[in-house]
């Protein structure tokens, strides 16, 4: 029956048991504890067959004795290991290596040797030398070999591989560093390095360049700012262990939780600085370079077991690399990167928001043609002259906000500048927001037409303050976003040349202006259609009022569209959120040119006989060109009859 269990013994010559659970009516592997290592096996050697029939008594009153390999104990607590290797290899720890290579790496023998390395982290790392860090490293690349990682899933106990990793780092910690330019432990699946650093040092990295597929080399750099070590006092030891199996045994491992439940992306990178250094700098080279392969910089926080976000920064993401700004404690020792589930790679997205953003661009383009072609007509008026050019100035900040928008896209950190991206961000927020408080001073248009019967303003005050308002107030917004996020690099996203979210929450610069705005205009839009059921409203001109009542019914209808694209917007932001809300998002923003065509130009009643007129007008004017072409006579004769 599914979710049945069942055990069966190890075969000889190991002990323990296999852990079977029924899936799909099918026994399935849960969990292994099949051992060959004990305490006795530990300090035979391959190299000879002779072994010896006893040992003195350690200190603690537990004996250590090799027996012959029938006879063998398995009863030896594996805390008597680290008083073996202190009497048998004191100097380098070197006594054991043997008999861990030579043992096959059983999901029960991993779990040994980490209770090993455990053990020798906390009663033999004082005064560590690079021959006994030599020692433990072998022992360590044993059970991280890329042929045994699927067998730490079998482990029963979930947090294995972190104990691993923090048994490394607490060793590690204890490395005596001396004067040499770079002390440096290479095995092929944990390398160490370590030099002294001091105030003097102008700046110092630690390069990685390591085999994570059996074709592919990764690389992994550690750099450590002038500016942190400044505040190194003494000259000061700097340690640094790469791994570059680790992060997929984690996996295996399932440790992260459900949050986190994603594929490290590189190396994981270890470090063990001076207390007074609290920040220092990554570059991780990816795995997989697939271009959905978004980065998001972590740390491994040793006490709650998993990847915490809060301590790093993201500050490139490129197609093959990553680099990241991070916090260093005595608990956040080791980081990586994992794939970002920010990034949504859809080809129904990329299709829509291609053709949508055309459709667009081209609507925009068509609009503003004709504005121009009938401008002369429908701007008999002051109210009708403004509200012609808030449409003029809508169409021109989305037309110039879509361009940058393209130009985003194209964003890649490896050919472009992180300046560059800013750049781009800063434009697109600027006009996008523009857009919108060209929207606000078409309801403010409303007010003034309704409201201000006696007291005019000039036409010139009039275009002053509207643009100020269109174009002097985004630009204050987008300048300060930027002035207060960008030191510390938070103004832009990892994954896009788009406002941060993350970090600074910079993204609520646009969002926050956008959806008020949105809010005022339907308060107005209301009012206006209370008001005008009223008799006593004032006397405003008939025609005047006519136009103020095309330009409610514009910012009724434009109005709820600009306020549920956005709406949209802030819902793709929500990690779990459907695709369906990414696809209407989409659909909304990149048609946003069509609808201020439509409902803005098409759709107006004066617009489109002032553009009748003006076609008759141009085919009259042709027609008359046209005669005159085959007539060259005509003109003449016109010319004598009046004569």
């Amino acid at each position: 029956m599914n979710g049945s269990h069942c055990h069966q013994s190890c075969e000889k010559p190991f002990h323990g048991e296999i852990g079977f659970m029924c899936s799909n009516k099918k026994w399935q592997k849960s969990i292994e504890t099949c051992t060959s290592l004990t305490v006795q096996t530990l300090f035979q050697t391959t190299e000879t067959s002779e072994i010896s029939t006893s040992q003195p008594s350690l200190s603690g009153g537990s004996r250590f004795s090799l027996n012959s390999p029938s006879e063998l104990s398995y009863e030896e607590p594996i805390e008597s290991a680290a008083q073996g290797i202190r009497m048998k290899c004191p100097d380098d720890y070197a006594c054991i290596i043997n008999g861990v290579k030579s043992s096959e790496a059983t999901s029960g023998n991993i779990a040994f040797i980490v209770e090993l390395l455990k053990n020798i982290s906390m009663q033999l790392s004082e005064n560590v030398n690079w021959r006994k860090m030599q020692s433990f490293s072998s022992v360590a690349n044993h059970v991280l070999n890329r042929s045994v990682v699927s067998n730490w899933a079998f482990i029963p106990q979930r947090n294995t591989s972190s104990i691993l990793l923090q048994s490394v780092n607490s060793f590690a910690k204890n490395l005596k560093i001396h004067d040499e330019p770079e002390n440096t432990v290479h095995e092929p699946f944990i390398q160490t390095k370590g030099v002294r650093i001091s105030r003097k040092t102008q700046e110092k990295s630690f390069n990685f360049s390591m085999r994570v597929t059996e074709n592919e080399d990764v690389q992994g750099i550690v750099f450590i700012p002038w500016k942190e070590l400044q505040k190194l006092p003494d000259p000061s030891p700097a340690i640094s262990i790469a791994f570059p199996t680790l992060g997929a045994i984690l996996e295996e491992a399932h440790l992260q939780n459900e949050s986190f439940g994603r594929q490290v992306n590189g190396l994981i990178l270890s470090v063990i600085l001076p207390e007074k250094l609290k920040q220092v700098l990554f570059t991780f080279e990816k795995i997989n370079k697939s271009p959905g392969a978004k980065a998001q910089c972590v740390a491994w926080h040793s006490w709650k077991r998993k990847w915490v976000e809060e301590a790093c920064e993201t500050t490139v993401d490129a197609k093959d690399k990553a680099t990241c700004r991070c916090n260093y404690t005595s608990f956040l020792m080791s980081f990586s990167i994992l794939m970002s589930p920010k990034t949504l790679v859809n080809k129904t997205l990329d299709y829509i928001t291609c053709i949508g953003l055309s459709i667009s661009i081209l609507s925009l383009i068509l609009c503003l043609m004709i504005e121009i072609t009938v401008w002369s007509q429908v701007t008999a008026t002051e109210i009708s002259y403004m509200r012609h050019v808030c449409i003029v100035n809508i169409a021109t900040s989305l037309l110039i906000a879509n361009v940058w928008f393209i130009v985003a896209s194209f964003f890649d950190g490896a050919a472009w500048s992180y300046s560059w991206c800013v750049a781009v961000t800063f434009f697109n927020h600027y006009f996008y927001l523009s857009l919108f408080f060209w929207m606000l001073i078409k309801a403010l248009l409303i007010l003034y037409g309704i409201l201000i019967v006696f007291r005019r303003m000039m036409k010139s005050a009039m275009m002053a303050t509207a643009f100020s308002v269109g174009y002097g107030c985004p630009l204050i917004i987008a300048a300060i976003t930027v002035a207060v996020t960008e030191p510390r690099k938070a103004y832009v996203r990892t994954q896009a040349c788009w406002l941060n979210w993350d970090n600074s929450r910079a993204l609520l610069a646009f969002v926050i202006p956008a959806l008020t705005i949105v809010a005022v205009n339907l308060i107005v839009v209301f009012v206006v259609a209370i008001n005008t059921r009223r008799p006593s409203i004032g006397s405003p001109k008939s025609q005047d009022m006519v136009t103020i009542m095309r330009i409610s019914k514009n910012v009724a209808i434009l109005t709820p569209l600009l306020g549920l694209t956005w709406g949209f917007g802030i819902a793709t932001l929500i990690g779990s959120s459907s695709l369906v809300f990414h696809i209407i998002f989409s659909l909304l923003n990149a048609f946003q040119g069509f609808f201020i065509l439509l409902f803005g130009t098409i759709l107006d009643q004066k617009t489109r006989e002032a553009l009748k007129v003006r076609m008759l007008s141009l085919k009259g004017k042709s027609r008359t060109d046209e005669n005159s072409k085959y007539n060259p006579n005509h003109g003449s004769k016109l010319v004598a009859r009046s004569g």
